[in-house]
């Protein structure tokens, strides 16, 4: 990564952590805080992300770790009620490297993509429909919802990504880096677990 990247990487990084941005208009945020031209090439999420990891551990080690441990506890929550439409967590949730500041985001699979929303409907949930940037980058409808997080005292925004079944078979696909992209409920229920068990 040359010297202008690492910059811009580092300066998004702190502006993900310190105020819930996501990555890319953090990458643009910090480019133009840099006074960067706005041609210069943006490093990528990967090395954004490495970023992100290394101010956590600097910065926020003390109370990261129950930031995320909170939100996961959120999410499994939410892929609970929304079982029946085959829920996937991904994002900084999944990844390890929220904060309070992070949003939980959600992806379902539905048959229709109509049953999710009327299930929010019958249940009394107050949504917003709204278009975000999905996994492949195209407009995804998302259900997004200010949910109560006790454990951190505050409402936390959760989306949900609307898919349909079929775009199930290319989300599990692992990431540049090897990784899952995102776990089912029985993935997140183990990392959770998993935490418990090295805290105790």
């Amino acid at each position: 990564m040359d010297m202008s990247k690492r910059e811009i990487a580092a300066a998004a990084a702190r502006l993900v952590v310190e105020e819930g941005l996501e990555y890319g208009p953090a990458k643009r945020r910090a480019l133009r805080d840099l006074g960067l031209p706005q041609r210069t090439a943006l490093p990528n999420n990967d090395e954004v992300e490495a970023e992100v990891r290394d101010y956590i551990a600097l910065y926020c080690a003390d109370t990261q770790p129950a930031e995320l441990r909170a939100l996961r506890e959120l999410a499994l929550q939410w892929m609970e009620r929304m079982a029946p439409f085959r829920p996937h967590v991904g994002g900084a949730v999944w990844h390890g490297t929220a904060t309070r500041l992070s949003d939980v985001y959600i992806q379902l699979f539905c048959d229709d993509s109509k049953s999710a929303e009327i299930s929010l409907i019958d249940h009394h949930v107050d949504y917003e429909p709204r278009m975000v940037t999905g996994f492949h980058g195209e407009q995804v409808e998302a259900l997004s919802v200010h949910a109560p997080c006790r454990a951190l005292g505050e409402e936390i925004g959760v989306h949900l990504l609307v898919y349909d079944l079929d775009d199930l078979r290319g989300a599990l696909k692992p990431d540049a880096q090897g990784r899952a992209p995102r776990g089912d409920l029985t993935a997140l229920r183990r990392l959770i677990e998993q935490e418990r068990a090295g805290k105790s």
